[in-house]
């Protein structure tokens, strides 16, 4: 494949605060640039980065993260350690004997740590999963354009994961709240060859719409369900 995925770029109003809190849960280090703070990935777990923008706000995020829990004692020292950290508990209608719990970091996105004894997330590492709202139509698109297998295609709902395993980004299906504004979070991907315009054709060739130019030279595009992401500009290498 053309791209790789370099991570999921988050808006927030206090970039370097949403990162701290991030790199301090997760164990990461971040990387400052002009753009932003990148908290790299490896080959089996997601990079995120973050950028000025918008707080998060709850309906309008198409995306959240899943932390994994080897036993109940690593999913209360997660929630405790979040909480020191910033988070908040986050009321969005789960029943009390459900076993995750549902947080809110402190730039206003949610996400939660999985109990324990989770099957479908066995063995992706502790940033198990980035779930989105999308079609099957975008999971399938995003497949292709990363050659990521599916690892789940059941009842409209998708799944993919790197072929070296890890985090994994999942697809919920229909219905898709509908989207009034650009999405606060995002993909973002870099060129595997220093082609920036070969990635570009090629996502094109598979669905994707090219809307615009970034300032910082990165190509934006929309997939299939209308979610920008960004190609970035040769030189932008993964770490």
């Amino acid at each position: 494949m053309r791209s790789h995925l370099l991570a999921v770029t988050v808006e927030s109003a206090d970039p370097v605060a949403a990162a701290r809190f991030w790199a301090a849960l997760l164990n990461r280090d971040a990387v400052e640039d002009a753009g932003g703070v990148l908290l790299p990935g490896d080959d089996t777990q997601l990079g995120l980065r973050f950028v000025p923008g918008r707080p998060g706000q709850l309906g309008a995020n198409r995306m959240h993260l899943h932390l994994t829990s080897a036993d109940v004692d690593e999913q209360q020292h997660t929630i405790a350690t979040a909480l020191k950290l910033g988070a908040d508990h986050l009321d969005v209608g789960q029943l009390p004997e459900e076993g995750h719990a549902v947080l809110a970091d402190p730039a206003g996105y949610a996400f939660c740590v999985i109990e324990p004894g989770n099957s479908y997330l066995a063995g992706t590492g502790f940033l198990g999963e980035l779930t989105c709202e999308g079609t099957r139509d975008v999971g399938l698109f995003w497949s292709r354009a990363l050659g990521w297998p599916l690892v789940w295609d059941q009842d409209e709902e998708t799944a993919i994961q790197s072929p070296r395993g890890g985090t994994k980004i999942a697809w919920g299906g229909p219905p898709v709240a509908p989207k009034n504004e650009p999405n606060r979070q995002r993909l973002e991907l870099v060129p595997t060859a220093d082609d920036q315009q070969a990635a570009v054709d090629e996502l094109v060739s598979l669905g994707a719409t090219r809307l615009d130019v970034a300032e910082d030279g990165a190509v934006v595009l929309a997939d299939p369900d209308g979610n920008e992401f960004r190609v970035r500009g040769a030189g932008h290498r993964a770490a």
